[in-house]
């Protein structure tokens, strides 16, 4: 199931496909932290007003803006049992 980073809950884990269209502003930034269409990672915490995301990809702890989370595709990974 495809949405975005933002609408992921903690302890939900997915993968990157790609970037909402129009959100070339945040693209660049994204790209140079690693999310690379691809690339796992897994929702570890979300502030209480939902900005920043904090997740953990490629072995460690990133922390994502609201809006760069907004413009970023994933795929939800299915929760199996």
């Amino acid at each position: 199931m495809s949405t975005t980073l933002k609408e992921m809950e903690v302890g939900e884990r997915g993968k990157v496909l790609g970037y909402v269209p129009g959100t070339s502003a945040y693209r660049k930034r994204i790209l140079a932290m690693g999310l690379t269409h691809g690339t796992e990672f897994s929702v570890k915490r979300i502030a209480p007003m939902g900005d920043p995301v904090e997740i953990e990809v490629r072995g460690f702890a990133l922390s994502l803006r609201r809006d760069e989370a907004s413009a970023l595709m994933v795929e939800k990974e299915e929760n199996h049992g």
